[in-house]
């Protein structure tokens, strides 16, 4: 498998972490990640992972994908929504917490980045990753869908009417709640950048070459700001 924009910040982050920890186990808190998509490929490469969802469904999907992996006793599943975050993990205990895909549909956006960072360690950071609002407007509108690129642009949440979304977030709106909780941002960049607007035969032509590019894009504006994913690493200072 090809590395992405997104796996090859996480990689790096880890191997801070270790080296921080002195070659220690990284603990990892994965925020509404309860089917372990994430968690158990963490858990699979040394990391001690709690995974916090409202959902007991996810977390029995999680129970299993981790017995399977063989990665059960790394893995720690808490049953609760992210706005108790407080009540559900011990504070300043995370070298990494993950916040992918979760921005978007919890009540109080503010209230859950400031509970992130209450719960990373000094000198730990946060990976997350949001839809982007820009990019849903671009995407309508090459598809022809006028009347929903207008209203994604008109929207200050940059949500359509039945949506399960909340909301979506440009780099400016995501700098701003990170900075607000009082966290550092490291970095911002873009996933789907290329990959989610070329046509599907261009990926069977070359994947190789497009996923290079990809790579190669994903930190470069004006491109990181219409990639259909808004991927930033913000630390808490030490």
């Amino acid at each position: 498998m090809r590395l992405d924009a997104v796996r090859r910040a996480l990689d790096a982050e880890l191997g801070a972490a270790r080296e921080r920890r002195a070659g220690e186990p990284p603990r990892v808190l994965d925020v509404g990640g309860g089917s372990g998509t994430l968690a158990v490929p963490l858990a699979a490469a040394g990391c001690a992972v709690t995974v916090v969802d409202p959902s007991p469904n996810a977390l029995a999907t999680l129970h299993r994908r981790a017995a399977e992996a063989g990665v059960s006793d790394r893995i720690t599943a808490v049953q609760g929504d992210a706005d108790a975050l407080r009540e559900l993990v011990t504070p300043a205990t995370a070298d990494l917490a993950l916040a992918h895909g979760l921005l978007e549909v919890v009540e109080d956006p503010k209230n859950t980045i400031a509970a992130i960072a209450e719960a990373l360690a000094p000198g730990g950071a946060v990976s997350i990753v949001v839809a982007n609002r820009h990019a849903a407007v671009l995407h309508r509108a090459v598809a022809g869908r006028l009347a929903d690129a207008r209203a994604l642009l008109d929207d200050p949440a940059g949500q359509l009417p039945g949506e399960s979304l909340l909301r979506r977030f440009d780099t400016d709106t995501l700098r701003r709640l990170l900075v607000d909780a009082g966290l550092t941002i490291e970095l911002v960049q873009g996933s789907g950048v290329l990959t989610d607007l070329v046509p599907g035969a261009v990926h069977e032509l070359d994947p190789g070459a497009l996923a290079d590019l990809e790579l190669r894009v994903a930190t470069l504006t004006p491109l990181r700001d219409v990639a259909t994913r808004l991927h930033a690493i913000a630390r808490r200072p030490g």
